[in-house]
């Protein structure tokens, strides 16, 4: 990511947490990264992607309160017509 916005920045944060928790309930901690399964490496970047998105989405409903997240045009913008 070339650039990250503030927001950005807080959301790769915000997805240390939720990484951490994975790695350290559900593959282990001494686990070097070449030994994970193909699944625990999917499920991996499912939990860091996941808690990037959900922070951002947090980050943009809050600066835009009355826009809906994820956004529906149809909603806002005569009903899709």
């Amino acid at each position: 990511m070339i650039d990250p916005t503030p927001h950005e920045i807080a959301a790769m944060r915000a997805a240390i947490q939720p990484m951490a928790e994975y790695i350290g309930a559900d593959v282990g901690y001494n686990k070097p990264i070449q030994d994970y399964s193909r699944e625990e490496i999917l499920t991996l970047i499912e939990v860091i992607v996941t808690a990037y998105q959900d922070s951002l989405q947090k980050a943009a409903h809050q600066q835009w309160p009355d826009i809906e997240i994820p956004f529906d045009p149809s909603k806002t913008l005569g009903g899709g017509k």
